[in-house]
């Protein structure tokens, strides 16, 4: 059983948990348990849309700089991988997922938080990717993310400086999507991945997939994704269900059975 992370699940919302007191810190256990819970996200048929939350004080205060602190070059590159993908791992689950950050959400606390398809801050949050004061970069997808979310000169700016963005000017630049009271923030992400609670999960799937594979390469080569994409759903109860309850009920009204 993983220690710093867990997952718990109700109403078809699974909300995974980073519980590492006091900040969160994202040693390379917290990343390996990262992956483990992503993977049961994915599993788990209960779980239809998912919030990652580091609590009401922080969200996660970055990498664990002690535990870097002493490692050799060739320490670090056999380890680099296994940090990308742990703090990467939010991005692989396909469904809905939404970060809801209150506090701090640094270095890769932020690109924890890169990874969900949305974030939802407290006005007291604090967002950056503060590596370069440390002699470094963001090395667990940060100034890939970041650059594809915000545009390469803000992100740059954000890196080149390791200045940290409080919440209304993340909302300004597309960092976040929703600033709310820091009292609120789990609600208003469980708000948001309730909607998807008895939505059309393969079609959600497909869609998440054919955006974030498209916008990795050329616009003809995305169109080639979102046609297989949009043929394959053609192979799934959802379509039939959906498309007969349109045509006998008009739109909005399909008992989806997520196959």
């Amino acid at each position: 059983m993983a220690e710093y992370v867990s997952l718990e699940v109700s109403d078809g919302i699974g909300t995974i948990w980073l519980a590492r007191p006091p900040m969160n810190a994202l040693n390379r256990q917290v990343q390996g348990e990262l992956q483990e819970v992503a993977r049961e996200a994915t599993r788990r048929a209960d779980v239809q849309a998912v919030i990652v939350y580091g609590g009401e004080k922080v969200f996660a205060a970055g990498a664990d700089v002690k535990e870097m602190a002493g490692m050799s070059f060739q320490e670090m590159s056999d380890a680099i991988a296994d940090l990308q993908a742990g703090l990467g791992a939010i991005a692989t689950i396909p469904k809905p997922t939404v970060a809801a950050i209150t506090g701090y959400a640094l270095g890769g606390g932020l690109e924890v938080a890169l990874g969900a398809d949305r974030r939802i801050v407290g006005d007291n949050a604090k967002l950056g990717v503060p590596e370069i004061l440390l002699g470094v970069i963001p090395g667990g997808g940060g100034t890939q993310r970041l650059a594809r979310l915000i545009g390469p000169a803000r992100a740059k700016d954000m890196v080149f400086t390791g200045r940290f963005v409080g919440a209304e000017e993340a909302l300004s630049i597309g960092l976040v999507d929703e600033v709310v009271a820091p009292d609120e923030v789990y609600n208003a992400a469980r708000a948001w991945a309730g909607r998807f609670v008895g939505a059309a999960g393969r079609a959600l799937a497909a869609a998440k997939a054919s955006i974030d594979q498209g916008l990795d390469t050329d616009l003809g080569t995305g169109l080639a994704i979102e046609r297989h994409l949009f043929a394959s759903l053609f192979a799934t109860e959802d379509r039939a269900i959906g498309m007969e309850s349109f045509v006998e009920n008009g739109p909005g009204k399909a008992k989806f059975t997520g196959k």
